[in-house]
């Protein structure tokens, strides 16, 4: 008669692989071991040395230490990275980056996994929406913790730092990705996957949307008179359902309004408030502000409004080659959760030369940016963590030109690739899941991929790719959109050997134009061509819950395909 411990490795077996309704049965189980539980983790062998054995438990019961050891695992690291950032023997500017980074990172970290910890302890199953909300706080703590990790590693005066926190770092990335797997098996009732979209109306069909990425406001009649002067546009009165707006304040560089930099007006927005107080609005009138800006976590459901792509212009020019980690060359940086963007550019003037030059880096859950551009070269676009999504925006680069790793929708944007060095060639994204249960990954949607003027009228001898796997569970989907003769026959491209080849998902579903055709596209365990019921888990409803906040924004989106 087989025993306790081998009936329960059984089911869990066929929990994990073959029934997600067994799943559910398996989570109310009992087990006098950890083993069982930990089979269902990416690291098995370290959660068992590492969860207790003493006494039985359920999943929750599992789930909810492991997510304790990860937050005290969180708390230490940050102390470890105080610890070097205040020695003295730390002086190199470049490790001093790298530490700071590291410090803002791990503090996030603490704020996501106790908010985890809160959310799981009083009860034993989660609704739709606090299950998606756990799973994006908790794949963004991976996400977070490699970030960390990469800062180090391509900081070369940081490598005696690097080798003194490398266990830590990698020790706290097994337990965060131990807890997410508990988290998923234990407290979510349903499976992600296969989630089919309901028939609804597409939400913006009956309201009126400016040529010029106008939305429609509610606010005082003081702003509504102060906003209708500096833009000289009516304000959009379409319906009862206008966002509301708390305040509104102006940034004009000649002195006649409220602020004459755009982080003055941040610096003014009020701490903490929620959807419910109404968003606070910074318009910006028309000029080139040389301004860096970090939106801080602080700051929530902050609303920027320009006078248009072109004429509202953020830019800077920090790069890898000058200094800066990669994480913190951004021009514009935000984690402020709710932050909207409209009719802005965003800029890093740095060039092709010197490298890695981030225009925008976005770590904002539930971050919304609609008509925008995002103008550079070598990772233009960092699409950090959480969730986000973009709407008829413009994005130009070269190498890894949007990259990351939160889970993001872009939607009827165009992506125009640009001529790198001579020795380069162009890949659209590279997209970095660690680990395969965060929800991330880039999902392109009506989109048009076309080359970009400077790469257009060049000697085509420039080889452009749609991706190339940054990290071992690299996601990215193609959909419905446009592309040029300019993508390669292959599709896409190598990282560095066989890295990542049969781990990925690349998958494309309904494109057009004549870079399209799948027949030449490359042969890896992890490409796919799908078909709709594959592609709807990529959906707006689907892969980032937008029908759930994006209605607040008044930013138009389509919940699903286009044209079903």
């Amino acid at each position: 008669m087989a025993s306790k411990q081998s009936t329960l490795q059984i089911i869990s077996f066929i929990c994990l692989f073959f029934s997600p309704s067994l799943g559910n049965l398996f989570t109310s189980l009992t087990s006098s071991t950890v083993d069982p539980f930990c089979k269902l983790t990416p690291h098995p062998d370290f959660c068992k040395t590492n969860l207790p054995h003493d006494k039985p438990g359920s999943i929750h019961d599992y789930g909810r230490i492991s997510v304790k050891k990860s937050l005290s695992e969180a708390e230490n690291f940050l102390s470890l990275v105080e610890h070097y950032r205040k020695l003295p023997s730390t002086s190199y500017l470049t490790t001093i980056r790298a530490l700071e980074d590291c410090s803002l990172l791990a503090g996030r970290n603490i704020d996501f996994l106790s908010y985890a910890s809160k959310s799981i302890n009083s009860t034993n199953s989660l609704h739709r929406l606090q299950a998606d909300d756990l799973q994006a706080l908790l794949s963004a703590v991976l996400t977070n913790q490699q970030t960390c990790l990469d800062c180090l590693q391509e900081t070369a005066s940081a490598s005696s730092i690097l080798h003194a926190l490398l266990d830590s770092l990698l020790n706290g990335a097994k337990f965060h990705s131990i807890s997410l797997a508990l988290v998923i098996n234990g407290w979510f009732q349903t499976t992600k996957h296969g989630r089919w979209l309901i028939e609804r109306k597409y939400i913006f069909s009956d309201m009126h949307i400016g040529k010029n990425g106008d939305l429609p406001l509610r606010m005082s009649r003081r702003d509504q008179e102060v906003y209708e002067s500096v833009t000289g546009r009516k304000l959009l009165q379409a319906n009862e359902d206008n966002v509301e707006v708390s305040k509104m304040v102006v940034v004009n560089p000649d002195g006649s309004a409220d602020y004459t930099t755009i982080n003055d007006a941040v610096a003014a927005a009020p701490n903490n408030t929620d959807i419910s107080d109404g968003y606070f609005l910074i318009y910006v009138v028309a000029g080139t502000y040389e301004e860096y800006i970090s939106i801080p976590k602080s700051k929530k459901y902050l609303m920027m409004i320009g006078a248009g792509k072109g004429l509202a212009i953020i830019t800077g020019n920090r790069s890898y080659v000058d200094g800066w980690t990669t994480f913190n060359s951004a021009t514009f940086a935000v984690v402020g959760q709710g932050f909207v963007a409209v009719n802005i550019t965003f800029r890093n003037t740095a060039g092709a030369i010197k490298h890695q030059a981030v225009a925008l880096r976005s770590g904002a859950d539930m971050s919304t940016f609609y008509n925008c551009s995002f103008e550079g070269y070598q990772d233009t676009l960092y699409t950090h963590s959480l969730r986000q999504f973009y709407r008829e925006c413009d994005i130009y680069g070269t190498v890894d030109f949007i990259f990351g790793n939160a889970a993001v929708v872009f939607q009827n944007c165009n992506m125009n690739p640009r001529l790198p060095l001579a020795n380069q060639f162009n890949a659209i994204t590279a997209q970095g899941r660690t680990d395969p249960n965060q929800n991330t990954g880039i999902s392109i949607q009506n989109c048009t991929i076309i080359a970009a003027e400077d790469l257009a009228s060049s000697d085509n001898t420039t080889q452009t790719y749609l991706g190339r796997p940054w990290k071992q569970y690299s996601r990215t989907v193609y959909m419905q959109s446009f592309m040029d003769s300019l993508i390669n026959s292959a599709g896409w491209i190598e990282w560095s050997g066989d890295f990542a080849l049969s781990t990925l998902y690349y998958a494309e579903f309904n494109n057009s134009g004549p870079g399209s055709n799948t027949t030449g596209r490359v042969t890896w365990p992890g490409y796919h061509v799908i078909n709709e019921t594959d592609a709807v888990n990529f959906t707006v409803t689907n892969f980032i819950q937008g029908d759930a906040w994006l209605p607040d924004t008044r930013v138009p989106f389509n919940p699903g395909f286009l044209n079903y």
